[in-house]
């Protein structure tokens, strides 16, 4: 049983928050103690009730029950159209990020790329360990200059590509699990200094040869720019609209700050 003797009721507006109610939603927001987890709850409360009264004020809204998840974004939409200027990034915002992140805007790199996978499954730790010590065995050979990497993938590889000394052909993004891409994409030409560990095990790889990728022109990735930026901006105004509410309201019981700190009083 849930003790809420502890938990202040809160009053906003003077529409009544229980204690019960802040108990039940508790269970939407863990936190490190019963205490955080309680204002947590208040502060999602209060902004939910916040907004449920101006959509009331507006004729935008009629129920007196708090809003559920869909129905305050549902709200929250209507109550910035009708309040707040569109949201929207200007041209020259979106030629100032494309200028500042041009390396993300470009066509991803072709590697040519040959590997060794020591296979080891994830649920067997002395398998795993086994395959990372095999692969990092590979490695001192291969740095080493014992033995070439087509004679130790056809050894060594339990991937099919063993037979063809390990080579996997060219690769672009997509075409391989995300954990061993990420690792991919990032490496230089040459063997990888360490074994690149997947879902599968672990691997030895080398790129064989890697060409870049293209730059792609303004005009071509506008469009995702002010998908992204306008998505930004809308946040940012939902935002700064939920502090005016609140700086507005008659809030008992809960002293927000606005400066991100609620605290419970």
């Amino acid at each position: 049983m849930m003790v809420i003797s502890d938990i202040p009721a809160v009053t906003v507006n003077q529409q009544v928050i229980s204690a019960e109610q802040i108990s039940a939603e508790m269970q939407y927001h863990p936190a490190a103690s019963r205490r955080e987890a309680a204002v947590k709850s208040a502060q999602a409360l209060i902004i939910n009730e916040v907004v449920r009264q101006r959509a009331v004020a507006l004729g935008l809204y009629s129920g007196e029950a708090p809003l559920d998840g869909q129905q305050e974004q549902l709200v929250m939409d209507k109550l910035l159209a009708a309040e707040c200027p569109p949201a929207q990034a200007s041209t020259a915002e979106c030629r100032q990020y494309f200028e500042a992140n041009r390396g993300k805007f470009a066509t991803a790199p072709l590697l040519e790329v040959r590997h060794i996978l020591l296979a080891g499954d994830p649920r067997d730790l002395q398998e795993r360990d086994r395959a990372r010590q095999l692969a990092e065995h590979i490695l001192q050979s291969l740095g080493n200059g014992e033995g070439d990497f087509a004679s130790l993938a056809s050894t060594h590889s339990n991937c099919p590509s063993a037979r063809l000394g390990g080579n996997l052909g060219q690769i672009s993004k997509g075409q391989t699990v995300p954990e061993f891409e990420r690792q991919l994409f990032g490496a230089a030409q040459g063997v990888m200094a360490k074994p690149v560990e997947s879902r599968y095990g672990f691997h030895v790889v080398e790129v064989v040869r890697r060409v870049e990728g293209n730059p792609l022109p303004f005009e071509q990735v506008r469009a995702d720019i002010q998908s992204y930026l306008d998505t930004k901006v809308r946040r940012k105004a939902s935002a700064q609209y939920i502090t005016r509410l609140l700086s507005e309201a008659d809030i008992q019981g809960f002293d927000f700050g606005l400066d991100g700190s609620p605290l419970m009083q």
